[in-house]
């Protein structure tokens, strides 16, 4: 077998995590025939295949996932060499790989942006995208740490709470409810409801509590976005449950009104969380400190404008 190279390998990497050639050519700002090039140099270094096509998806062979795990090895001591020398040059010359949820977009630039201010040298990387995605990169140690709710308890990620995140129940402003006393939660849930899609934190949280009630809520869709449930719930077709801190706006314009339930608000936090045994870079280190003292006082709850 003869040399290959490191480059080779990160393309290996990047087309095993993502199980696509396409996808890991966006990921490295590449063209897709580039990447299927060194892949087939790689494989006739190596003398065996690497990947194998099932219809239009592909997996690893058994040669292909030994390369894989080192790749991954290699990868990770690359990163190591680079926090390294980040430290070397100081904080204020480092780089900083944020990921967020899409309903934490709402409030983490203003924390990035207080910090950018404090830190101006350091060059930021935020990556907005689900829950489900986030932690896989978390566990692929692709970012530095991630702004999220809870992870999983069972992997080994470490997360600590900053700030509150509650959950509120929304409805347009000419709802029969809007102006009712204290609703309760039986009476909530003769209505129909737009919600986040399976698996995302507030539809989690959502369903423990009604598990919690020993109750169950009519759906009428799922949405995989914060915007999309606002204005479907704008324009009449059901409820909503959301974080309060996707509100500002709508609260302003007076286009949505807060409804006062019984059990309401679902009392969550936010995590900021990153890999166990993650090596930070002096810019890292000094961002999860400043979220963890500043976070809860930079960043305000809106509130519905009852005027």
């Amino acid at each position: 077998m003869k040399n290959f190279t490191f480059r080779q390998l990160k393309l290996l990497e990047a087309v095993a995590r993502n199980s696509s050639f396409t996808r890991a050519s966006e990921e490295l700002h590449l063209t897709q025939p580039a990447v299927s090039i060194q892949i087939k140099q790689l494989e006739e270094e190596v003398g065996m295949p690497l990947f194998e096509h099932m219809g239009k998806k592909i997996f690893l062979t058994a040669a292909g996932r030994e390369m894989y795990v080192f790749s991954r090895t290699i990868a990770q001591q690359f990163t190591d060499i680079r926090a390294v020398l980040e430290d070397m040059k100081g904080i204020q010359h480092g780089k900083l790989d944020i990921a967020v949820t899409s309903t934490a977009k709402y409030f983490a630039p203003y924390l990035l942006a207080a910090f950018c201010k404090q830190h101006a040298g350091i060059t930021v990387n935020l990556n907005v995208t689900n829950r489900e995605t986030i932690l896989r990169q978390l566990m692929d140690n692709i970012p530095d740490m991630a702004i999220m709710g809870g992870p999983p308890k069972e992997m080994p990620l470490i997360a600590d709470s900053f700030m509150s995140n509650p959950l509120v129940v929304i409805a347009p402003s000419g709802h029969p409810l809007a102006h009712s006393g204290r609703i309760p939660l039986h009476r909530l849930l003769e209505e129909s409801f737009i919600v986040r899609e399976r698996g995302s934190g507030t539809r989690n949280a959502i369903e423990r509590f009604l598990e919690q009630h020993g109750q169950t809520m009519t759906t009428t869709m799922e949405m995989s976005g914060n915007e999309a449930i606002k204005h479907a719930v704008m324009a009449g077709l059901g409820l909503g449950i959301v974080s309060v801190h996707t509100l500002e706006m709508e609260f302003k314009l007076g286009r949505l009104v807060l409804l006062n339930v019984e059990g309401f608000p679902i009392l969550k936090d936010w995590y900021i969380v990153h890999r166990e045994g993650k090596r930070f870079s002096a810019a890292a280190q000094a961002f999860k400190e400043f979220v963890l003292q500043e976070g809860n006082k930079l960043i305000k709850i809106p509130e519905p404008n009852d005027g």
